[in-house]
């Protein structure tokens, strides 16, 4: 039984060196020992402290990042609106440009084709008057041959002739 109820002795000593050994850690070890857990508590809460200050920080930017992405959309869309007009009036411009120019080809046009008419007409009217020569020559040449329709033939032009 001796070794489960323990002696006078070992418990006094026991006692004695668990104070002793309380007093030391009290004087030496439990002041740092707390004074790193109050430091690493203070870094703890300073690290909380600064991720929330991050945390509303990064809030802060993305609100202003939606801010700069709608300014530039709204800038993008501006852009469009102009280049689209900036188009239709280009292409308006060049429509109004290319009537222009077709009535000027179609008025050019319609001033060759009527000197070209009238470089026809008069081909034509020397043409008929050639014809009208020769034919005349032939027929005067056919009436001249005998010699008595030549000369009434001439008389007849002598009288006409006087008479005028």
């Amino acid at each position: 039984m001796e070794l489960v109820t323990p002696g006078l002795g070992l418990i006094v000593w026991s006692t004695i060196i668990f104070s002793l050994l309380l007093v030391i850690l009290k004087k030496y070890a439990w002041k740092p020992v707390i004074n790193a857990v109050k430091a690493r508590e203070e870094r703890i809460k300073g690290a909380l402290e600064s991720a929330e200050e991050v945390k509303l920080e990064m809030e802060k930017l993305k609100a202003d990042n939606e801010v700069i992405i709608g300014e530039a959309k709204a800038e993008r869309n501006k852009l469009i609106t102009e280049a689209r007009e900036v188009k239709d009036k280009m292409i308006g411009e060049a429509k109004v440009q290319a009537g222009e120019e077709a009535k000027k080809i179609i008025e050019i046009a319609r001033i060759n084709i009527q000197n070209e008419k009238e470089a026809a007409i008069t081909d034509i009217k020397k043409q008929v008057a050639l014809l009208s020569v020769e034919i005349a020559e032939k027929i005067l040449k056919q009436k001249l041959e005998e010699k008595d329709k030549q000369k009434e033939l001439i008389d007849k032009y002598l009288k006409e002739t006087s008479i005028n």
